[in-house]
């Protein structure tokens, strides 16, 4: 694996999943803020890796893979708090994890049989910063918090069926 710092940052994401998790379900003062704060510095981490990456032609195979997969991960460990703590219905939590758990087995069948995979996309990017913008509606329980939720997560749908006509194709032979 080439380790560089764009990939260093992606693993200290993927390191803050059980963290986040940890800090959610806790009893202390604050956790659901701390929770969010840990769930923000992903998100700059993420913004960071991809930055420095494009920026010093850090771009490797490994951190193309395992950039959206720690992206997926976390977005699948806050949105499973969310339904655990009843924020959120087991319908969007099922929609959410349908969705992501698909785009992680069909990116990790073509990675795996030496297919192209397709660099992350605007209609991504943006579904992640919805995300993120939704989520603290969802953790604070405001009202429509779930209906704005449901409509990123359609939103997410597009984002997916686009990035997979690009993936198909890229790799028309």
């Amino acid at each position: 694996m080439s380790v560089n710092l764009p990939n260093l940052l992606t693993i200290f994401r993927i390191v803050l999943i059980p963290l986040y998790l940890y800090v959610f379900f806790s009893e202390f003062p604050y956790h659901v803020e701390i929770a969010l704060g840990i769930l923000i510095l992903a998100g700059v981490t993420d913004v960071a890796d991809g930055y420095i990456a494009r920026k010093h032609k850090l771009v490797t195979t490994i951190g193309m893979m395992l950039d959206p997969l720690a992206d997926k991960l976390m977005m699948l460990a806050v949105i499973a708090s969310l339904f655990l703590t009843d924020r959120i219905s087991v319908w969007a939590a099922l929609f959410f994890f349908v969705r992501d758990l698909a785009m992680i087995v069909t990116g990790a069948v073509y990675h795996f049989r030496g297919k192209k995979t397709v660099p992350a996309n605007a209609y991504g990017k943006l579904t992640t910063v919805l995300l993120y913008l939704v989520i603290p509606l969802v953790m604070y329980r405001y009202e429509y918090s779930e209906a704005i939720l449901w409509s990123v997560i359609a939103f997410s749908f597009i984002a997916s069926a686009i990035y997979l006509a690009k993936a198909r194709l890229l790799n028309r032979v």
